[in-house]
């Protein structure tokens, strides 16, 4: 099991079981992109809105992260039934009778004229008694349509997990080296200390202002815990990928924590000489891996 992009899309297209008189087809979709959390969004037609919450219920059953759009269409053919409003057309055809023979003309009722008005010709459509089963239909297509969905963010996960162990190696490589040069930068902070400790014996010397300047420079000597911690959380990071699962989350985290490691490093280095340039190179280049790392991540659910 690997990490899954929140990137994916699927469709699914199905027709159902003719009718005496309906035919009814619909395309469903469903498309994902990164969020924070889980967004849902519906558009559903018309007689359809019901159908939200039950749909609701099975993305979050099976989706944790991303911005969810779900899309249903509908193409409903049907030949309906042609009628006639009969009391209507007996009433008109009974008006005209009586007014002719109250005013003794000549003349018969025209039909075409009757059936043109208002109310006069119904219909009968039954494609509104198909709501249940097209219900239950698109119920039933959502866990094949969701394994598509899942099944792209999927392969979407495996290239990012590429990139990220990429990043992780460049890391690991960079820290490497970091701790390679360590040793030159403890001699090059013995060198300034001892410079210091010359500078302030002296008919002004000031004992504390010296301790506390050995501690300062004691503590910005030793780059050994920022390295190990680096260390640490790329390997941490290895196992998150491998794992796979909901890991976006905690290795945004973890990025953030090997990021506050790299500045520190490049506080503690900054203005040595000799290697300590080629440390802030390092520094800077885990900085920029870091970063590139990150914007992959947020996309992972």
């Amino acid at each position: 099991m690997g990490i899954s992009s929140m990137t994916g899309f699927a469709r699914v297209q199905v027709r159902l079981p003719p009718g005496d008189e309906v035919q009814l087809s619909y395309a469903m979709s469903v498309k994902s992109v990164n969020h924070r959390f889980l967004d849902l969004q519906f558009r559903l037609p018309p007689g359809l809105d019901g159908l939200e919450m039950e749909l609701r219920k099975v993305l979050k059953e099976n989706l944790a992260r991303g911005h969810v759009d779900l899309a249903l269409s509908l193409d409903r053919s049907s030949q309906a039934k042609a009628g006639y409003n009969r009391e209507m057309i007996a009433s008109y055809l009974a008006a005209f009778d009586a007014a002719r023979r109250e005013h003794g003309v000549m003349g018969e009722p025209d039909l075409n004229v009757a059936l043109r008005l208002p109310g006069a010709l119904q219909t009968e459509d039954r494609c509104s008694d198909d709501l249940a089963v097209l219900a239950a239909s698109v119920l039933d297509q959502m866990i094949p349509l969701l394994s598509q969905l899942k099944a792209m963010r999927a392969r979407e996960g495996e290239a990012l997990a590429v990139v990220l162990r990429g990043a992780l190696d460049r890391l690991a490589e960079a820290t490497a080296s970091v701790e390679a040069l360590r040793p030159e930068i403890e001699e090059r902070y013995e060198e300034r200390l001892a410079q210091r400790l010359a500078a302030a014996v002296g008919p002004e010397f000031d004992r504390q202002r010296l301790l506390e300047e050995v501690a300062v420079q004691v503590e910005r000597s030793d780059i050994s815990e920022e390295l190990a911690r680096m260390a640490a959380h790329i390997e941490h990071f290895r196992e998150l990928l491998s794992a796979g699962g909901e890991a976006g989350k905690k290795l945004d985290f973890l990025l953030q924590e090997m990021n506050r490691e790299a500045n520190t490093l490049l506080s503690k280095t900054g203005g040595v000489s000799g290697k300590g340039m080629r440390i802030t190179e390092l520094g800077l280049a885990m900085k920029a891996e870091i970063e590139k790392a990150r914007e992959q991540v947020q996309n992972i659910e």
